[in-house]
C-alpha cells in the first residue's frame, strides 16, 4: 500500500504536468480507479488513455518528480493543505467548474466549503465611498449572518478593505491569491494574509514560489467566482478585473450583485452598466442582499403554514425543512449527511417538496426554503 506521502507526491506531479487540466485529470483518475493507477499504466497506458507522448513522458520525467518532491518538502514543512482535483473534500461548488485548478494549496483555520460564501471584488482604486460601504455592509452582515465565508483577492482597494472588515465583524474570510504560497502579492498585505490564516485561510493554486504573471489575476477570479453563492462587486471602473469576475460567475450560474452610483462617477460606472444589462441585481445594503439570497431564515422562525398544512407534512419533510431554516441553504450533499438519508432518496424528496412549493432550488445542487 502507498503511503499518503507517496499519494500527495503524486498528485503534485500530476497537477504540474502541462497539458492536463481538471476535465483531464479527473478522467484519467476515473479511468485507472486512482492516482496510482494512472502512474501505474505507464507512458504505454496513457498513450492508450489519449494522452500524447510529450505529456505521457513528462508526466515521469525527473524535472517532474523533481518538482513534486520539492513541494512536497514546502507543504509539509509549512501545513498547507493540498486539495486534488478528485478528493472528496476538494470545494464542491469549485468541482460544478470545467476549468477549476487540478489542485489547490490552502492554509487556513476555517472550513472552504461553508453553507453561505460571498465574494467581495472591486476597483484596486477604491475610494472613500467604496470603502465606507464595504465597511458598513460588513458589519451589518456580520449581525445577521454571522456564519457567512467572505471571500476576495487580497488585492489593493475593495478586495483587502473586504478581508480587513470581515476580520474587523468576525467574520471567517478567504484570501485567494495569484501567487504561490511563499510570494505574498502585494508584499504590503503580508501582514493581513497572516492575520487572515488565523480567521479564515489563504488558498491558492499555485506552487510554493510561483511569481505573479499576466494570467495569474484572471485565473484567480475565476477560483473567487466558483467558490461563492454570490459575488458583490463594490466599485468598479466601465473596465478592470472585477467585472472580469463577474462575467465568469455569470457563467458558473452564481448570483451576481452590485453597488450602484452616481451617473457621473466614473469609479462606478462598470456596476451601473453590470445592473443595466441585468447581469447583476442592485443591492444598497446587507439586507438587500441577505433576502435576495434567502439568507434571512433564522433558526426561532416558524413555518409560514397554517397549522393544516404543517400536521400535512411529513416526518421527513419537517427534517428538511428544519435543516434548511437552520443554515438559509443547503448542498444536497450535506441535507443528506444531515438528514440521514440516502442522496437519490433525498433528490425525490426535494422533487416532491418544490412541486408542493416547499423549497426552490438554487445552483449548484443547493436548497433553499420555498415561498409558501
Amino acid at each position: 500500500m502507498l503511503t499518503d506521502d507517496k499519494q500527495i507526491k503524486m498528485r503534485l506531479a500530476l497537477a504540474n504536468c502541462k497539458g492536463i487540466g481538471f476535465v483531464h485529470a479527473s478522467e484519467l483518475v476515473s479511468r485507472f480507479g486512482s492516482v496510482e493507477g494512472v502512474f501505474a499504466a505507464g507512458v504505454s497506458g496513457l498513450r492508450a488513455a489519449g494522452l500524447s507522448a510529450a505529456i505521457a513522458e513528462s508526466l515521469f520525467s525527473e524535472n517532474n518528480w523533481a518538482f513534486a518532491e520539492k513541494e512536497f518538502s514546502f507543504v509539509r514543512r509549512n501545513g498547507i493543505r493540498v486539495y486534488f482535483c478528485t478528493d472528496d473534500d476538494y470545494p464542491f461548488r469549485l468541482k460544478e467548474c470545467v476549468d477549476a485548478p487540478v489542485i489547490l494549496y490552502y492554509k487556513g483555520s476555517c472550513p472552504i466549503d461553508c453553507a453561505k460564501t460571498l465574494g467581495i471584488v472591486g476597483t484596486r482604486k477604491a475610494t472613500e465611498e467604496g470603502i465606507r460601504f464595504v465597511n458598513q455592509f460588513l458589519e451589518e452582515l456580520a449581525k445577521t449572518n454571522p456564519d457567512v465565508l467572505i471571500v476576495s483577492g487580497l488585492a489593493y482597494g475593495i478586495d483587502i478593505c473586504a478581508h480587513r472588515a470581515a476580520l474587523k465583524n468576525g467574520l471567517n474570510t478567504i484570501a485567494v491569491m495569484a501567487t504561490g504560497m511563499s510570494v505574498v502579492y502585494p508584499s504590503s498585505h503580508r501582514g493581513d494574509a497572516s492575520k487572515i490564516k488565523d480567521q479564515g485561510g489563504v488558498l491558492t493554486e499555485y506552487y510554493s514560489d510561483f511569481k505573479l504573471n499576466k494570467n495569474g489575476f484572471a485565473a484567480r477570479n475565476r477560483i473567487v467566482a466558483g467558490l461563492c453563492d454570490a459575488v458583490l462587486v463594490v466599485e468598479s471602473p466601465i473596465k478592470g478585473g472585477s467585472l472580469i469576475t463577474a462575467s465568469i460567475a455569470n457563467s458558473y450560474n452564481r448570483d451576481v450583485f452590485a453597488v450602484p452610483g452616481r451617473p457621473v462617477d466614473e469609479s462606478f460606472a462598470g456596476c451601473n452598466r453590470l445592473i443595466m444589462q441585468n447581469k447583476a441585481a442592485m443591492v444598497c445594503s446587507a439586507n438587500d442582499l441577505s433576502a435576495a439570497m434567502g439568507w434571512n431564515v433564522s433558526k426561532e422562525e416558524t413555518l409560514d403554514v397554517g397549522p393544516k398544512e404543517v400536521e400535512e407534512l411529513t416526518s421527513e419533510e419537517k427534517i428538511v425543512i428544519s435543516i434548511i431554516r437552520q443554515y438559509g441553504k443547503v448542498h444536497i450533499d450535506d441535507m443528506a449527511q444531515e438528514a440521514k438519508l440516502p442522496v437519490q432518496t433525498l433528490k425525490s424528496l426535494l422533487f416532491m417538496m418544490e412541486m408542493k412549493g416547499l423549497v426552490h432550488p438554487l445552483p449548484g445542487n443547493m436548497y433553499a426554503l420555498g415561498k409558501y
